[in-house]
C-alpha cells in the first residue's frame, strides 16, 4: 500500500488546495532546526490549526466534526508542528484524527481563539492574550477511512446541526465563536461554487506531500531538537 500523502491544486476559480490521497508524489523534507524546549512549549500553546472538513450533498453542506475525551464535539485540530507550515499541520489532523482524505486549501480562511476551561469569566483583553489563537484550514473530503486516533467518532452534520453541537457545553462567547466559523466555511464553499463568482482567491503555488515520509521525518526532527535522536 502506498503511503498517505497530500498535495496542493489549483481549483477552476483559482484557489490552491492540499489534497490528501494514498499514491506516490514528490517527497517533502522536513527541515531539522533545533529550537529550545521552552520555545516549543509557548509555540503548542498559543498556535493551533483547524482543518474545517466539508462535502457537498445535492444542496447541502455537511461538516465533519470529532468528539474530545469530554464528549464536545469539535473540528480536528492541534498544535502546530515546527518545520511544517499551518495546512500540513491542519492536515495531519484531518487523517489522524478523523481519517480524512481529500483537498486541504493552503490558506486559512478564518481564525479563532480557543478559549480555555472559565476563561468566559475574564475579560475579553485578558482571555484573548492568553488562549490559543486557532487557524482554520478548509478540508473538501474526498472519502474516509478509520482514523488512527481512537474514541474520535468523526460524524457529518448538517450546518445548523454542527453549529448547534458546538455550541453544545461550552460558554456562550465560544460557542458562538465557534459557530461563526462554520458560517464563513459556508459562505466561501458557496463562493467557490461558484454561487458568488466576484470574489475569487487568488491563486497559489502548487505543492505535493508525502504524509507519511513528511511524518516519519516530523518524528525525527522532533527527536533530534529534544535530544532523543537515536
Amino acid at each position: 500500500m502506498h503511503p498517505a500523502v497530500m498535495g496542493a491544486d489549483l481549483t477552476n476559480n483559482g484557489e490552491s488546495r492540499l489534497t490528501i490521497g494514498w499514491s506516490r508524489v514528490q517527497t517533502f523534507q522536513v527541515s531539522a532546526k533545533f529550537v529550545r524546549l521552552a520555545e516549543l512549549r509557548k509555540l503548542k500553546e498559543t498556535e493551533q490549526v483547524a482543518a474545517v472538513c466539508y462535502r457537498v450533498r445535492g444542496a447541502t453542506i455537511e461538516f465533519l466534526l470529532v468528539q474530545t475525551r469530554k464528549g464536545r464535539w469539535i473540528f480536528p485540530k492541534g498544535s502546530v508542528e515546527p518545520g511544517l507550515t499551518h495546512a500540513q499541520a491542519a492536515a495531519l489532523e484531518a487523517f489522524e484524527e478523523a481519517g480524512v482524505h481529500g483537498r486541504m486549501e493552503e490558506a486559512s480562511f478564518t481564525r479563532y481563539v480557543r478559549r480555555k476551561p472559565g476563561a468566559a469569566g475574564k475579560s475579553e483583553g485578558r482571555s484573548a492574550g492568553k488562549d490559543p489563537g486557532v487557524n482554520a484550514h478548509l478540508c473538501e473530503v474526498s472519502r474516509l477511512v478509520p482514523p488512527q486516533e481512537p474514541d474520535r467518532n468523526p460524524t457529518w452534520f448538517s450546518a445548523e446541526k454542527a453549529k448547534r453541537r458546538l455550541r453544545s457545553d461550552r460558554a456562550p462567547d465560544f460557542g458562538d465563536e465557534l459557530a461563526r466559523v462554520v458560517d464563513r466555511a459556508v459562505a466561501r464553499v458557496r463562493r467557490s461554487r461558484g454561487e458568488n463568482p466576484a470574489a475569487v482567491p487568488d491563486p497559489r503555488k502548487v505543492q505535493f506531500i508525502d504524509i507519511g515520509r513528511m511524518r516519519e521525518a516530523s518524528s525525527k526532527s522532533k527527536a533530534a531538537r529534544l535530544g532523543d535522536v537515536s
